[in-house]
């Protein structure tokens, strides 16, 4: 039986976890131990945080596995290919990981490759706010080192960039922040799969956010409403910064907005996409199922990509408001046979959601068609 390590135990991992499992792989799963999902479902669980990257090669060198992996989590990603690295174990290289889990270091990359990027700053707490000036407003601020809309401003007059630094800078592991000038068009990002050095292309996703200040991610939709031309557009500039990182294995999310087909790469992240894009929505629109291409390329094997269901329009919700519960509520009565996923709920407090991580839950639909998506959801 093969043996799989996996970082990291709550909800976002659990599908790897069930997926390792169902493929007659034995888990091995490493995390804090504070009750999350993974703990249960793991044929072996060790309470050990996911940055305690020497402690888990330790025990690592006594389990053996044939594979380390992880999905949708930068910071887990340190540690995979910290472990599997050192164990010989198919991974990117640690140059790799430590420009694509810093958005300084990344743009930096970018930027030498030729990748357009728009202008940047790094900033510190001692920043004169004076300094970035020579960037054109607005700006968005953001930690380095963070994801999950944790720490991010929209700033429009330089009167707002000092507390915007420090509200990044708090939010960050390294307490530094990057100021850059604001990209205008629609967001989206693009999911693929590398093996060897060989960038596989899966789907787009359109994302829907609050908006200013901080932009926290309300659904996303796939695959995105997009012609042949941008398609094809998006391919050839995700492509360019994934080798501009060198992402050579497992799967990536690169983030990008787009005017006509002009596309403006905003951050690459070398793992799946959270929010259940990569463990839910890209299975359920394009048929391939991309957590077991996970699994095959830290195996070492070519992923599969043999279709396992009928692509479909797949969107998630996730729940702010007691008008998010309503509509769950309307869906569950007009089109229970759409409603694909419904996590656990926590209950709603009005006007509390800060980042991702605050949330109250999210449901997942699946529609036949986007023409069919359309009479729920804005395209």
């Amino acid at each position: 039986m093969k043996k799989i390590v996996i970082i990291g135990a709550n909800s976002f991992q659990n599908p790897l976890i069930l997926k390792a499992k169902s493929l007659g792989y034995e888990t091995h799963v490493f995390a804090w131990q504070d009750g999350s999902v993974g703990e249960r479902t793991a044929d072996y669980f060790y309470p050990i945080s996911i940055v305690e990257r020497d402690a888990i090669l330790e025990k690592c060198r006594e389990i053996r596995p044939d594979a380390v992996a992880s999905i949708g989590s930068d910071l887990a990603m340190l540690t995979v290919n910290y472990v599997a690295g050192a164990l010989g174990l198919p991974c990117n290289s640690m140059e790799c990981t430590e420009i694509s889990t810093n958005k300084y270091a990344m743009r930096k990359a970018f930027r030498a490759a030729g990748v357009p990027v728009p202008g940047f700053f790094e900033a510190d707490a001692d920043t004169d706010p004076e300094e970035v000036k020579g960037l054109s407003l607005p700006v968005i601020v953001k930690p380095t080192d963070r994801s999950g809309s944790r720490g991010i401003t929209k700033v429009e007059t330089w009167g707002q960039l000092a507390s915007a630094i420090r509200f990044s800078v708090d939010n960050s592991f390294e307490k530094k922040a990057i100021v850059e000038e604001y990209l205008t068009g629609p967001e989206y990002s693009c999911e693929c799969i590398s093996c060897q050095g060989s960038h596989h292309f899966l789907a787009v996703t359109k994302k829907y956010t609050t908006g200013e200040p901080h932009f926290i991610e309300t659904g996303h939709l796939e695959p995105a409403p997009l012609t042949e031309e941008q398609l094809a557009a998006i391919q050839k500039a995700v492509f360019a910064g994934l080798d501009a990182l060198k992402v050579e294995n497992g799967a990536s999310h690169t983030e990008f907005k787009l005017e006509g087909s002009e596309v403006r790469i905003i951050e690459i992240g070398a793992r799946m996409g959270g929010d259940c894009i990569g463990s839910d929505l890209v299975e359920l629109s394009t048929g391939y199922d991309f957590v077991r291409m996970v699994l095959d390329v830290a195996l070492g094997k070519e992923p599969s990509f043999e279709k396992v269901r009928e692509p479909k329009t797949a969107y998630i919700h996730f729940i702010f408001t007691k008008k998010d519960l309503e509509l769950l509520e309307k869906l569950k009565g007009e089109i229970p046979e759409k409603i694909h996923f419904i996590s656990e709920i926590e209950k709603v407090r009005e006007g509390t959601v800060t980042d991702s991580s605050t949330r109250f839950g999210y449901f997942i639909l699946a529609f036949e068609s986007l023409d069919e998506a359309k009479e729920y959801v804005t395209l």
